[in-house]
């Protein structure tokens, strides 16, 4: 099949690191659709995509926590464009929930893994019976290193992810179906810069200050680009083979130190 017949949906398209990874894949020849819940905000995404793209750009709105939602968009799809070949799982809450154990809101906490996992698994749901009637297609979800480290109780979403990825590729392997989940490290985002300026004003220093504390940790000696984990993920979504599957793929420029086997 040719790269501008190929369809890529994009959970969470309004803003984060998906415009970035939606460009990239739309600079592989896929045609784009851009889902999240807020219409206004994901319309001026999708705009600002086909400024900087040659290949269609759809949004059509939808939301992570409702199964009849998530299977309307997926037929949309097929309606208009009649097939599906790659789903990114991308929607998430961007707040993190940690503190005090006897602190957490666990009614928040419970809803922010419905968004990521369960609202990951209704996608896959909805998009799956395409890919088997087409005899393939891949699957990426968005994790995060959170998932294999201590530092916030959100993290546990992340692990989550990551054994929901094991399964969907035990099961859909058979039907060159690949899923794998990618562990994006510290990357360029408006959140990002945000956390920075609040950090720099509890510490009574400058956002600069605080990027090159934290990219003296990357080996790479650089924050990552949402290009650059686009990249990769048009590279799992242009293999012609499902081989690389069921894996957690970490794109971090070396930052996190773990030995995992």
């Amino acid at each position: 099949m040719s790269g501008s017949q190929r369809v890529a949906i994009l959970t969470g398209g309004s803003g984060g690191l998906v415009p970035g990874i939606a460009e990239q894949l739309a600079n592989a020849g896929f045609t784009i659709v851009l889902t999240a819940r807020g219409e206004t905000a994901l319309e001026a995404a999708a705009a600002r995509l086909r400024e900087s793209v040659d290949t269609p750009v759809v949004a059509i709105a939808s939301d992570a926590r409702d199964a009849t939602a998530t299977k309307a968009l997926a037929e949309k799809v097929i309606d208009r464009f009649g097939r599906i070949d790659v789903l990114v799982n991308a929607a998430a809450s961007s707040t993190p929930i940690g503190g005090a154990i006897e602190d957490v809101d666990i009614d928040a906490l419970i809803a922010d893994v419905d968004v990521k996992v369960g609202g990951y698994l209704r996608y896959a749901q909805a998009v799956v019976p395409a890919m088997k009637r087409q005899g393939a297609g891949h699957i990426v979800n968005i994790g995060g290193l959170t998932g294999r480290s201590s530092d916030t109780l959100s993290g546990l979403r992340n692990a989550a992810v990551a054994h929901l990825t094991k399964v969907l590729s035990d099961q859909l392997g058979r039907f060159r179906i690949s899923v794998n989940v990618v562990n994006p490290g510290i990357v360029r985002t408006p959140h990002l810069d945000e956390l920075f300026a609040e950090m720099a004003e509890e510490c009574d220093v400058t956002a600069k200050d605080i990027e090159a504390e934290f990219v003296q940790d990357i080996p790479t000696g650089e924050i990552l680009s949402p290009a650059q984990v686009g990249q990769f993920i048009a590279f799992l979504a242009n293999a012609q083979s499902p081989s690389i599957t069921g894996q957690s793929l970490t794109i971090d420029g070396g930052y996190s130190r773990g030995v995992y086997l």
